[in-house]
């Protein structure tokens, strides 16, 4: 026998159908629900994530079977193998499966804090601020070592100053994408200024950092990524149900007891922080940020902190993808920066036609 839905298109039997998939877990004095139906999504997508890895670790000009990488993660692989394995592929292989969640988290702080499906850090001026430093060193003959110290400087400036110029008592949504998309133009201009006025080497090197690659990574730059996440996740994760009464407008959050103008800010230093460190050690790979928490939305609905983490899981799976893509599936190896911008562009328009389709 069917069910006939109701007149707002949820069925009847779906709140008991809910009910039942929630489970209330209690560790020590905080209790939390599950959602089981998320939770294997989020299972499902970090297997797959984790499968694509250890795939993309026996591929290369020297193909290793998967038993000899299972060997070199366990230390007991020959010399030759272990070094590949361990020297070569793995740095960038977790960079690339730490990198996409940054991104990705960040873009869904950012739409679900602004409202606005077509807002990420790099439409607001988040990675144009990175750029602009970088491109800066770069040209100046700094360390390169600092060069992710610096990036992530001229990010977090980036939002600052944003966030400074949008305050008029209180930030609007409106008022902030409007000044991002100022910041960004102008930090762009700046690059562009700076790359002319390089010479051809160093404008080279500029430009290749912008593209956005992950070739060169490192155990230092995995290590940053891992401790950054590992600080910026929970934080994210806490401030998913206020970001949740957000989406139902500023009256109903005040009325939840909400400190709107402490939420907001606490959830832009988290999205920017998150992008900050992504781009600090790739560069600013476009897209990413834009298009996975879309898909993880259609995928698994609406705000929540189990969407958080199955968004994260996305992000990686289409990173680590696309830079496998990159290097293995074309005839000359290009940077993960491409292939998301390749892949990007068309969804982008897609949306674009979908959403003046609705209005």
């Amino acid at each position: 026998m069917s069910v006939r839905p109701t007149a707002t298109g949820a069925r009847p039997d779906e709140p008991q159908a809910m009910s039942r998939r929630l489970r209330l877990v209690q560790v020590g004095p905080v209790a939390f629900r599950i959602d089981l139906r998320m939770a294997a999504r989020v299972a499902f997508a970090t297997a797959a994530l984790l499968a694509l890895g250890a795939w993309g670790l026996t591929l290369g000009s020297f193909r290793l079977p998967l038993a000899d990488v299972v060997r070199a993660l366990l230390g007991s692989a020959p010399a030759d193998a272990a070094f590949i394995v361990m020297g070569l592929r793995l740095p960038r292989v977790l960079a690339a499966m730490l990198v996409g969640p940054a991104l990705a988290m960040s873009g869904a702080i950012f739409q679900g804090l602004l409202r606005n499906p077509l807002v990420s850090p790099d439409v607001i001026g988040i990675n144009a601020g990175a750029s602009v430093a970088a491109v800066w060193w770069i040209i100046s003959h700094r360390p390169p070592v600092l060069l992710p110290v610096v990036a992530f400087a001229g990010a977090l400036g980036a939002a600052a100053a944003v966030y400074l110029l949008t305050w008029r008592g209180h930030i609007s949504g409106a008022r902030l994408i409007l000044v991002g998309i100022g910041a960004h133009a102008l930090l762009t201009a700046g690059t562009t200024a700076l790359i002319v006025r390089a010479n051809v080497y160093e404008a080279a090197t500029a430009y290749r950092w912008m593209t956005g690659s992950l070739a060169g990574s490192d155990w230092g730059d995995v290590a940053t990524l891992a401790a950054a996440l590992a600080l910026l996740v929970p934080a994210g994760l806490v401030l998913m149900w206020p970001l949740r009464a957000l989406q139902y407008g500023d009256q109903t959050a005040r009325s939840l007891g909400l400190p709107l103008e402490r939420t907001r800010l606490a959830l832009m230093a988290v999205g920017c922080a998150l992008s900050a460190v992504a781009v600090s050690v790739a560069g600013p790979v476009g897209f990413v940020a834009f298009m996975v928490p879309h898909l993880a939305r259609m995928l698994a609905g609406p705000v929540g902190g189990g969407l958080f983490l199955f968004t994260g899981a996305l992000g990686g799976l289409l990173l680590l993808g696309a830079d496998l893509l990159g290097q293995h599936a074309l005839p000359v190896s290009l940077p993960v920066g491409v292939i998301t911008a390749a892949l990007g562009a068309p969804y982008f328009l897609f949306l674009l036609y979908r959403t003046n389709a609705q209005m």
